[in-house]
């Protein structure tokens, strides 16, 4: 690779161990996808913050950093913590567990990135603007601050993030070229009476679809209104980075660079045409559900992370009702959001109702002995993420519906076919 004179030095050691070993794992990954240079980045998002995924071995690279007084050269954000930092005691998080994402989360902050603990960072976060060149990890993130915002990312994975913040450098290559970003496949969504978009679940529906469909191509998608909001595009981006590797879609009328068929495909044509109808969209709903009814113990609201009116909505839907005798229905949010429902006196409705408002952690990827702890069979969520890597990962039945069916089995502790 051909690097500057500034690259060669931090390469070289002669701004320490540390900066040397991440340009040096920077520098080989570039080689592997055949980058020729490096690049400057303005801002990181880091996903390297789940202690159960890294494993102590992540937890000691981490470590060496902090013991070599390194600091993030760029502004930094993070991704969940394994627990809720300041509740984790309430929802069964073992000690000794809890301690090591301690340890995790200190050696994060001691380096300067900024404690937003949340995998929505471009809804509360440092937000970049159209055209940055960034380096985020977190699938939902890629595929929204790409699709969405318009910046500028790679994909990139755990370790990886944490170089690029160290260095502030990435390779050139991938979605930071503006060639690579033009669309490759044609998804056509077919109006019909069963098609509301104003039923929220219809968007993860969709990137469920086209997740699917498109896997690591980049698919453009025709006939989603553009009063679309930026929570059901949350909810879209999430769901397609799951059934697929999609790190940038566009919308034709809607994202940023999909004003026009033209722009979308950048004069291109598809190299597949699909139409999506009713048909596919029941078969995403039914593949996203493990059961079709039954007797429910967790309602789950919040991947990615809820935001502020999503939450208002949860609160107007329960009407101030108390959820079902053995039943739990968590919401999971950012520490900005939490404070913004408690000025707005709706953490105390929740609370009345029976709600668990939980901040800075995914439950989704807590460990199986947590989920164990609680003995949890059926799940329900509006979630097209969690509905996917439930199963796998916590062992649960699942049943995927909009948010008035999720609050409707919170009240009634019970789901039933249709």
């Amino acid at each position: 690779m051909k690097l500057t004179d500034e690259e060669q030095r931090m390469l070289d050691g002669q701004y320490g161990k540390a900066v040397s070993m991440a340009m040096s794992i920077l520098t080989k990954l570039g080689q592997i996808y055949g980058a020729e240079e490096m690049m400057p980045i303005t801002q990181v998002h880091i996903d390297s913050t789940f202690f159960q995924l890294l494993g102590d071995a992540g937890l000691e690279f981490v470590a060496r950093l902090v013991h070599c007084d390194t600091e993030f050269c760029v502004p930094t954000s993070l991704n969940p913590s394994a627990r809720d930092i300041k509740r984790w005691q309430e929802f069964r998080v073992p000690p000794d567990f809890a301690e090591k994402s301690k340890r995790l989360e200190q050696a994060y902050l001691r380096m300067g990135a900024n404690p937003t603990w949340t995998c929505a960072p471009y809804q509360n976060g440092m937000i970049p603007r159209f055209g940055q060149q960034i380096a985020w990890a977190e699938s939902n993130a890629i595929a929204f601050v790409n699709s969405v915002i318009g910046a500028r990312t790679a994909r990139y994975g755990d370790f990886a993030d944490i170089c690029a913040a160290v260095t502030g450098r990435v390779p050139k290559f991938s979605l930071h070229i503006p060639q690579n970003r033009s669309g490759e496949i044609l998804l056509r969504l077919q109006t019909s009476d069963l098609i509301d978009f104003g039923d929220d679940s219809i968007y993860p529906l969709i990137g469920y679809i086209a997740g699917s469909f498109a896997q690591e191509r980049i698919p453009v998608i025709e006939g989603i209104p553009n009063t679309v909001s930026s929570d059901n595009l949350k909810a879209l981006s999430a769901a397609a980075a799951s059934s697929g590797a999609v790190d940038l879609f566009h919308i034709l009328g809607v994202t940023p660079e999909a004003s026009t068929y033209e722009d979308a495909f950048q004069g291109k044509e598809p190299t597949q045409i699909i139409d999506i109808g009713e048909e596919e969209l029941l078969t995403a709903r039914r593949n996203l559900s493990t059961v079709k009814e039954g007797k429910v113990d967790l309602v789950v609201i919040g991947c990615p992370h809820a935001s502020f009116p999503e939450v208002k909505q949860l609160n107007q839907l329960l009407g101030g009702k108390k959820i079902a005798r053995g039943v739990e229905l968590w919401v999971q949010t950012n520490r900005v959001v939490y404070h913004w429902l408690k000025e707005a006196g709706l953490l105390e409705s929740l609370s009345f109702s029976g709600v668990k408002v939980t901040t800075d952690t995914c439950n989704l990827n807590w460990p199986r002995n947590i989920w164990d702890n609680w003995g949890f069979r059926l799940l329900v969520t509006n979630s097209g993420k969690w509905a996917h890597y439930a199963p796998g990962l916590t062992g649960l039945q699942v049943i995927f519906g909009n948010i008035q069916k999720c609050v409707e089995a919170a009240l009634k502790g019970e789901i039933r076919e249709g």
